[in-house]
């Protein structure tokens, strides 16, 4: 399994060897949600231990979602973010999911753009750190703007993804924010991407060559 960080340097390389273009065309954007409170008779019988604990086995890719100073604002925005993944390829789209109680989403929301940045396996510092509340978290951290939205693109990363906001919608206790790709890149390491697998930080440890082969279907 390449997790989601590894899926999106795959899309990456992908995207490049296929000949799309690195800026992509213009999409219209979608109205904003009109964002409600989560009622009780949707609720499920879960609890959320076990509900974490579960899906805690899926292995997840690490990221860190950026965005430049919103208007009236003096420093850029960022947290860590797990949830994160490719949703289209034509039109270019990816997807986050953030919680709605959190105070970074309303700068980036404000800034209209961010960057995901696809940490790789020795970032997994520069993730807590990013994952902090009352800190500042670019105090330290190298970073350029992205060619297109100038969001933070931050050293080491495996991959950078530079979008527009394209549409919020409501998700539970979260909100999904899709992002029109406007430009992306990969890193200048080959190293493996950081993963997220049973509550901590982990990396692949298999032979990367036969990480590249893709699984054999039984489907039919």
């Amino acid at each position: 399994m390449l997790g989601q960080a590894g899926m999106a340097a795959a899309a990456v390389r992908y995207l490049r060897s296929a000949g799309a273009p690195t800026v992509a065309a213009p999409v219209e954007a979608l109205p904003r949600p009109n964002l409600r409170a989560v009622g009780d008779d949707e609720r499920a019988p879960v609890a959320p231990a076990e509900f974490r604990r579960v899906l805690g086995n899926f292995a997840t890719g690490v990221t860190v979602i950026t965005a430049p100073p919103a208007e009236g604002e003096t420093a850029p925005a960022g947290f860590a973010c797990q949830s994160f993944a490719a949703l289209s390829l034509d039109p270019p789209l990816v997807v986050f999911m953030v919680g709605r109680t959190s105070r970074t989403w309303p700068l980036i929301a404000r800034a209209g753009v961010f960057c995901v940045n696809v940490l790789g396996a020795g970032q997994g510092e520069l993730c807590r750190g990013f994952a902090r509340s009352g800190t500042d978290k670019f105090a330290g951290v190298d970073h350029e703007p992205t060619p297109v939205s100038g969001s933070p693109r931050l050293a080491g990363a495996a991959a950078w993804v530079d979008c527009t906001i394209q549409a919020v919608h409501t998700g539970g206790d979260h909100l999904i924010v899709v992002g029109r790709v406007e430009s992306l890149g990969t890193g200048d390491d080959e190293d493996p991407p950081l993963l997220f697998h049973r509550g901590r930080f982990t990396r692949l440890e298999d032979d990367q060559d036969a990480l590249r082969q893709p699984p054999t279907s039984t489907a039919t």
